[in-house]
């Protein structure tokens, strides 16, 4: 009994030796290996996950261990958790940025049109009936000053209107009250004749048919409707006058860009004619009423133009800068949508992200305003995000819905409408689809040893999506089998059914894939009649009849 209570201890002294000096504790013999109980996963796509070395499915790289158990994963606890290896993390390019108070810039383009002041705009018109007798400006675009004569019209009307005035004139308060006499004037008045003319009539004494029509400021000839010799009627236009001196920019506004708005903000302006140079000019109205068709609101901007290079009804853009100093600002690229919810990876220590909902304000050019949810010093990642996501997503699947979990039915009647597939299936039937199109691709080169040689790969894939996707028994593909041929004839015999219940499944659950796959159909299968096969190619390669009808098909958008 001694003997082996020294023999016992002896033992236990010899494994804590081992222990010390090799760092880790002895396996027994026959003990499963300790690498058996750990996670493997691709480091370019970290939802490939195994529990033994392998390679990628996707990618072909070799998998890295996660350094921890398979059974203890941290994603387990929290989805929301992706923990990567220092190796994953380099390879796969994980960058973070600091959350900080800065200034949040945004710049506006726009693009709008030059024109004239609406409120130095005047259109002239014939006050009188008439014909034109004379023009003195006779071109668009001539420059004219206040007062300045701009066309003479012969009007017998405007004659027997001054015969009135000066015959009440003459015979005095016996004849006309002061109310008439002054109603010949304001007649005269109306029709055009200015204060010092009919000052000079009253000297005079002599009344005259011809009617000069003079500018009523300074300012460019923007239309000419009269002509010499032409006959006008009352209210007919005869020019239209604006002032280039000072300029308009409008521009439409969205209301997304309302709240960076305000007026008094400056404004940069560039248009053809003036290349390389900017006019820089405040906001000086923004429209208050909405178009309700094209949801924007108008916005000016007054230029100065003294020197005419601006021209009129031209286009123009605007070039709006705003800063918002003082703000809590991330990132954009570090902000990911969910629902159409924000949300980013928060840093944690060793390799650790975690993902949280933020709220956030106004969005800038590379910044984007945080209100709530992340404090200032937080580090969120910048790079390879999407990664990150994916894995949590995969988490969450697993989470709610078990890998290993057989659903079970009791109805003999399922439901043709294919379901959308969960993150963790997809993986696997983008597997099986890029294994299938491998043994495709076999077949159409007529080699039944490639084929044969890709049989296990999708065997193995077929399975792996049965067992992840909860379909074991109600999949399309759980039971048309694959087996060995020796015969090339027999193996497409088999490989139709399978390939064209795959494609259709393929296409029904619309896989987002790094991987392009294309599906054809020949009209003329041997088996279904109408066969269809996944490729990696775009190029048609018929697997059901190989180099004796390559070509037959076409692709299934």
């Amino acid at each position: 009994m001694i003997t082996r209570l020294w023999l016992i201890l002896a033992l236990g002294a010899a494994a804590g030796a081992g222990y010390f000096f090799a760092g880790s504790p002895v396996a027994a013999p026959g003990a499963r290996p300790s690498v058996a109980a750990r996670t493997y996963q691709c480091p370019m796509h970290p939802w490939i996950k195994l529990d033994r070395l392998g390679k990628c499915t996707i990618c072909g790289m070799d998998l890295v261990t996660t350094n921890q158990p398979g059974g203890n994963d941290s994603t387990a606890a929290d989805p929301d958790l992706v923990t990567l290896t220092p190796t994953s993390a380099a390879i796969t390019g994980v960058q973070t940025a600091i959350v900080k108070r800065d200034l949040l810039i945004r710049t506006t383009r726009v693009a709008g049109v030059i024109a004239d002041d609406e409120t130095r705009h005047r259109i002239l018109a014939a006050r009188v009936p008439g014909r034109v007798e004379k023009l003195f400006v006779n071109y668009v675009g001539a420059e004219v000053t206040a007062g300045a004569p701009l066309v003479t019209i012969y009007s017998p009307e405007l004659l027997t209107a001054q015969r009135v005035y000066l015959e009440r004139l003459k015979a005095g308060t016996s004849a006309y009250t002061q109310s008439e006499r002054s109603a010949a004037r304001e007649r005269l008045l109306e029709l055009g004749l200015t204060n010092e003319e009919i000052t000079i009539l009253e000297h005079t004494q002599e009344p005259t048919a011809i009617l000069t029509v003079r500018a009523p400021m300074t300012g460019t000839v923007v239309t000419r409707s009269a002509y010499e010799g032409q006959y006008v009627q009352t209210n007919d236009p005869l020019f239209e006058i604006g002032d280039f001196a000072t300029m308009w920019f409008v521009f439409d506004a969205h209301e997304s860009d309302l709240p960076w708005l305000q007026l008094g903000q400056q404004v940069e302006v560039t248009t053809p004619s003036r290349p390389g140079q900017i006019l820089t000019a405040p906001i000086a109205f923004i429209n208050p009423n909405l178009n309700a068709a094209t949801r924007t609101v108008s916005v000016r901007v007054v230029l100065t133009n003294t020197d005419r290079t601006l021209l009129h009804e031209q286009t123009a853009l605007g070039r709006v800068r705003i800063e918002q100093p003082d703000t809590l600002i991330v990132e954009r690229r570090a902000v990911l949508q969910h629902s159409g919810a924000p949300i980013v990876y928060l840093e944690q220590a060793n390799h650790r992200y975690i993902a949280r909902a933020i709220q956030l304000g106004r969005i800038g050019d590379e910044f984007a305003e945080v209100l709530a949810g992340l404090a200032e010093g937080d580090r969120v990642v910048t790079e390879a995000a999407l990664i990150l996501d994916s894995q949590a997503q995969l988490a969450h699947a697993a989470t709610s819905a078990p890998a290993n979990q057989v659903i079970a039915t009791t109805s003999l009647v399922r439901d043709a409408t294919p379901r959308k597939a969960s993150a963790a299936s997809s993986a696997h039937l983008i597997t099986l689809a890029l294994a299938s199109a491998d043994g495709a691709a076999a077949l159409a080169t007529d080699s039944l040893s490639a084929y044969q040689k890709s049989l296990p790969i999708i065997r193995s894939a077929l399975a792996s999506y049965l067992a992840n996707s909860g379909e074991d028994q109600c999949s399309p593909l759980a039971n048309l089998a694959l087996p060995d041929q020796a015969d090339l004839r027999l193996a497409r015999r088999d490989f139709e059914p399978f390939s064209t219940a795959l494609a259709d499944l393929v296409r029904a659950q619309r896989l987002p894939t790094h991987e392009k796959i294309w599906i054809f159909e020949c009209p003329m299968s041997p088996v279904l009649g109408t066969g269809r096969w996944l490729q990696r190619t775009a190029e048609l390669k018929n697997p059901f009849f190989g180099s004796a009808m390559l070509r037959c098909g076409e692709e299934v958008k």
